[in-house]
């Protein structure tokens, strides 16, 4: 099983990024869009239980039908911390993804992978621990400057860091609704991040694979004794 350590406080959660953000790969285009497997990751919480659900759900690229799903539910283990949300996440998401009898190929996290102010969001985090090739599709802008995009479908613009490095792309995924904001986490190409992006969102603002995911920690959520 894949794990992840749970630091004891903020600086040794941001130490732990430190180490682990130069290992992520940048040089991968990763799988092709529409071909394979691709795995939604989500997670929800109840605050007043202290607990965290993760679902993990396996599509079909092509058809973008459910071919499995999973969940996991425990105890939250890190304070929230914006930047170290990470740490709150990854071990409920690894206990899910760690349960699935399929290969997750891509996997597409809801929030950040490079677009992050410490350039180590969730995608990238969980890319580096598991060794998948992981992206970032956030519903909501964080830490970055861009210009709006087109209002057609497909049209992007750059999501900027402080230093005017390219992190990300705000995507519209469907004519005239808001943007999705796509970064890379692991082993793919921002590129290749917005395709699946595109791919995944034939009739939703949301890709499908959030849109199960998301419905599915809810669920386990509300069912956890």
């Amino acid at each position: 099983m894949t794990s992840v350590k749970t630091p004891a406080d903020e600086a040794e959660a941001r130490a732990i990024q430190d180490e682990l953000r130069h290992q992520v790969v940048l040089t991968e285009p990763g799988p092709p869009p529409g071909r394979g497997l691709v795995t939604g990751v989500d997670v929800a919480y109840d605050d007043a239980r202290d607990l965290v659900a993760a679902a993990a759900v396996v599509l079909d690229a092509a058809t973008l039908e459910v071919v499995e799903e999973a969940t996991a539910v425990g105890h939250v283990s890190f304070p929230y911390v914006p930047g170290l949300l990470a740490f709150r996440e990854l071990p409920t998401v690894l206990a899910a993804l760690d349960s699935l009898k399929t290969g997750p190929g891509l996997v597409v996290c809801d929030g950040y992978g490079l677009a992050h102010p410490r350039g180590f969001g969730l995608a990238c985090h969980l890319g580096v621990v598991t060794g998948l090739p992981a992206i970032g599709v956030a519903k909501n802008p964080f830490t970055f400057t861009y210009e709006e995009p087109g209002a057609r479908r497909g049209d992007s613009a750059a999501l900027l860091a402080a230093d005017g490095t390219e992190v990300g792309r705000a995507l519209r995924t469907q004519d005239g609704i808001k943007p999705v904001y796509v970064s890379v986490g692991h082993r793919v190409s921002l590129d290749n991040a917005c395709a699946h992006a595109l791919g995944l969102s034939p009739r939703f603002r949301i890709p499908e694979t959030t849109r199960h995911a998301d419905s599915l920690c809810r669920r386990a959520l509300r069912e956890a004794s």
